[in-house]
């Protein structure tokens, strides 16, 4: 199903928007641009019209101009009125801008220079036009057809006035003059919404943000294709149109997204499968208030986490990952969501998130990844969608990953003796020299009652005795002791899940929030 819309394309430099035609497919996206083309009785380009238009005494013209050097853009025609001189040679059309009145160039004449001249031009006046693709928004023209005859200019009037010259002008000719016509041989032209660029959906990634910022755009995003491509900047007139393009447009990118998954687990070990992949924006390590944000594709694929400059495209490609992370040994946080009502959900699953930051400033939709040594990645994704189907995935990865690894140990020392700690899904902890492989102590998932740890090597863990009901702690030290932490966290949640499905879904903090809306 094709969606069509109209929007205006925002051109940063200049900071003048333009009016467009989009046009979404399953697969592109093609930003269309109005022009006015031959469509019979001749070959030549219709990019310079010359038109020949008799003055009539009621109407004069027939026509009305906007525009001028004055406001940095040409003289544009920007009313023609109907059964009247410029309508009836078939070959005017709002929104060309008039480059010669009778020979003289006007290309940089002011408003003003170019009302005096035509309305003092004898009664033949010949113009030479050229239809302005890129009419400035602020000109307020009208899109006229084809299209939808809606009026998006919000009934604002043009900061420019129409000078309107149906009016007589020094006509010296009392008796009417035959109208202007097209002759049966002239060409005939149509204004029509052409192809200026598509940009192909799979593997893109849309913003919101001004690059590289917090600035949230108003009403407007930008899409940009695997190749670096961009559409420009995409304006809406409303919130509304904003979010169901959107929508739209996100909907389609993971639907292809899906596609390249399935494509690729073809190729994969039943234990290497893709979970879930797509784009995110990571901030940058080190950044503060005026935080750098930076494209990053991520993907869940068998036992690892991984972290992309570029998607992965070929079965190569996976090995030049920037960041390769087990995932028994990460763990998923979701900072923040933004609801429907604009008030804000701070969820603090241990991390404490301070209150006293500027709301404006911060992204919504936020996650962590925390990873060994006490590092973490810092992600933000576009829609409150993206981010429940990222909390599903990683959960879904993680207790995948637990049930084909079955258990995992690490190294450890305690008061001087080399011990070796394991983490198993249907044991629990055990712990043995790792010597003598005598086993030390083990206990089930069930009878760990609490931990702490100092944030670098050491942990206590409490475990109740099932005889004595007593307490027992039993302190280990650890090289990476973030990892070990995670691991045991993604043990007990994958434990838990195999028992109690419903327990999980029911502590989903996205979904929760955003099926709800």
């Amino acid at each position: 199903q094709t969606k069509t819309g109209i929007a205006l394309l925002y051109d940063e430099v200049s900071e003048n928007a333009y009016d467009i035609r989009l046009k979404l497919t399953k697969e592109v996206l093609t930003i269309q641009k109005q022009d006015v083309v031959c469509v019979s009785g001749s070959d030549h380009s219709a990019n310079h019209r010359t038109v020949t238009l008799r003055r009539q005494p009621v109407g004069g013209l027939g026509l009305s101009i906007k525009g001028g050097a004055e406001h940095k853009v040409p003289v544009v025609i920007s009313k023609i009125f109907k059964n009247q001189a410029a309508e009836q040679t078939g070959m005017l059309f709002i929104g060309d801008a008039i480059i010669q009145v009778n020979g003289i160039n006007v290309e940089s004449a002011t408003h003003e220079e170019v009302v005096h001249l035509l309305r003092n031009a004898g009664d033949e006046v010949t113009i030479t036009v050229q239809y302005l693709r890129e009419a400035p928004s602020f000109l307020k023209l009208p899109l006229g057809s084809p299209g939808p005859s809606s009026d998006h200019s919000s009934g604002t009037s043009s900061p420019l006035f129409d000078s309107g010259l149906h009016l007589n002008g020094n006509s010296t000719n009392t008796a009417p003059s035959s109208p202007s016509s097209p002759i049966a041989n002239e060409p005939k032209y149509e204004k029509r919404w052409l192809d200026a660029l598509s940009v192909p959906l799979s593997m893109a990634r849309i913003s919101r943000y001004k690059t590289g910022t917090d600035k949230l755009r108003s009403n407007a995003f930008e899409v940009l294709a695997l190749d670096g491509v961009s559409t420009g900047i995409l304006q809406f007139y409303t919130a509304q149109e904003s979010a169901d393009w959107l929508r739209a447009m996100s909907t389609n990118i993971s639907d292809l997204t899906l596609q390249n998954m399935k494509m690729a687990n073809k190729c994969c070990s039943p234990s290497d499968q893709v979970i879930h992949m797509g784009w995110v924006n990571e901030r940058l390590e080190g950044t503060d208030s005026s935080q750098l944000y930076k494209f990053k594709f991520l993907a869940l694929k068998g036992s690892s986490f991984y972290i992309f400059s570029t998607p992965p495209v070929s079965t190569l490609d996976w090995v030049r990952a920037e960041k390769i992370y087990n995932l028994c040994e990460v763990l998923f946080k979701i900072h923040k969501l933004w609801l429907a009502d604009d008030c804000w959900l701070q969820a603090n699953l241990y991390l404490g998130i301070h209150q006293d930051f500027d709301l404006e400033e911060q992204r919504p939709y936020c996650f962590s990844v925390m990873v060994g040594h006490g590092k973490s990645h810092y992600f933000n994704v576009e829609l409150g969608s993206e981010l429940a189907v990222w909390e599903k995935s990683f959960q879904r990865a993680i207790f995948l990953e637990v049930q084909r690894t079955g258990s995992k140990t690490y190294m450890c020392s305690w008061q001087g003796d080399s011990l070796c700690f394991t983490v198993d899904f249907a044991l629990g902890f055990t712990c043995f020299d790792s010597k003598t492989k005598n086993v030390l102590w083990r206990f089930k998932f069930s009878q760990l009652k609490g931990s702490s740890d100092d944030g670098k090597t050491r942990v206590k863990l409490l475990f109740q005795n099932l005889d004595t009901k007593q307490i027992e702690t039993k302190e280990l030290e650890f090289q990476d002791l973030t990892a070990v932490l995670h691991c045991i966290h993604s043990f007990i949640a994958a434990k838990v899940a195999s028992v109690d499905p419903v327990f999980i879904d029911s502590q989903s903090i996205a979904r929760k929030y955003m099926y709800s809306n």
